[in-house]
């Protein structure tokens, strides 16, 4: 029985096809491919059981074992599923971890019930090497870096240009203290495969926010991270109530949006409550028990007032977290990399029109 294959092309992630990964739960978890869904051959027990037949007996053994295990009404059941999502996506392709046996068992399976589809031919880790080397060779890419002070809205510069690099979008966090996600944050694997993925449509000059190497859980590739310490910067200047409200709106309104669609409104209140005090808490080694608590208690006021229909009551513990914790830690940074020359100094519109400048003239150029 000949079962056919189709190259780790990248532009199936670019064509954004259905992939079905037969691999096991715990490995799917561990990194997927952008657009995968999860049908496994077999489930976690089972893979690990054949896992030690594979290394005390050998591969017959191990082959012997899986087919005892996957077999009657569970068999069905797992071929049911693979038909379930082909009479969906008839497109879809399957992979599994090399492209080898346990991919080949799902095709043959399928083509015994009347449906053929091809296989990755490396399967995941062929089109993870592909991913990972497009992000080293995007490293050397021109690349423009937006920083300024938290609540300028440095993301919504990126988000607003094609060629901008949306990290934080990628590490499903806003890569402060208060920016982690009410959803579970990507697998280091998952956001390197979202941050490749995305650059698989940026061959020239990108946009970029200026990051830490850290993004909550995630850590930009070194290659790439490099590339954007050596990158020319622009910064973005805004007052101080504009930038409150700008973190009103990522910190509590965005915030309480996702809480309350995800959780409902009695779960997600206590959950954003939650999140939002722990962010605090954390930050007692830089500001000091005294102004922590000075600060806790403004923020509960806060949620009290909230609760009665005063959502502005969170400016009273919003502001001095501006100006008594991010912005000194911004401009010791700034110390830190000692006079860094900035190509473009402005309010928010003059620095996406200098990005959107800078762009068009690196792109002309190359």
């Amino acid at each position: 029985m000949t079962l056919p294959l189709v190259p780790a092309d990248l532009g199936l992630l670019v064509e954004g096809r259905t992939l079905i990964d037969v691999r096991a739960p715990v490995e799917f978890a561990q990194g997927s491919l952008p657009g995968a869904v999860n049908l496994p051959l077999m489930n976690n027990d089972e893979r690990h059981r054949v896992g030690i037949a594979y290394k005390e007996s050998g591969q017959d053994a191990a082959i012997a074992l899986g087919e005892r295990l996957v077999s009657g009404e569970v068999k069905q059941a797992r071929i049911d599923a693979w038909r379930n999502q082909l009479a969906s996506t008839p497109d879809a392709i399957i992979y599994c971890f090399r492209g080898g046996l346990r991919s080949q068992i799902a095709q043959r399976w399928l083509m015994e019930s009347g449906i053929e589809r091809p296989r990755i031919e490396g399967g995941w880790k062929a089109m993870r090497q592909g991913l990972c080397a497009r992000i080293d060779e995007a490293a050397s890419q021109p690349m423009l870096v937006v920083g300024g002070l938290t609540g300028c809205a440095k993301t919504a510069i990126v988000q607003a240009l094609d060629n901008g690099l949306d990290l934080e979008g990628c590490a499903r966090h806003k890569g402060s203290a208060f920016g982690r996600h009410p959803l579970i944050a990507p697998s280091q694997i998952d956001f390197e495969h979202d941050m490749g993925r995305r650059l698989l449509g940026l061959h020239g000059p990108m946009v970029l926010e200026d990051e830490s190497r850290h993004i909550g859980a995630a850590n930009i590739p070194l290659t790439f991270w490099r590339g954007m310490e050596v990158a020319p910067r622009i910064r973005v200047e805004m007052p101080l109530d504009w930038r409150l409200n700008q973190i009103h709106k990522d910190y509590i309104d965005d915030l309480w949006t996702v809480y309350r669609q995800q959780f409902g409104e009695v779960l997600g209140w206590k959950l954003m409550r939650k999140q939002l005090s722990s962010a605090l808490g954390r930050l007692k080694k830089r500001l000091g028990s005294a102004r922590l608590a000075r600060l806790e208690r403004l923020q509960a006021l806060a949620f009290r007032e909230h609760q009665a229909g005063n959502r502005q009551a969170h400016e009273a513990w919003l502001a001095p977290l501006l100006t008594e914790y991010y912005d000194p830690m911004y401009r010791y940074q700034l110390e830190k990399h000692g006079e860094r020359e900035f190509l473009h100094v402005g309010d928010w519109d003059s620095c996406l029109d200098f990005a959107r400048h800078w762009s068009q003239q690196r792109a002309a150029a190359s």
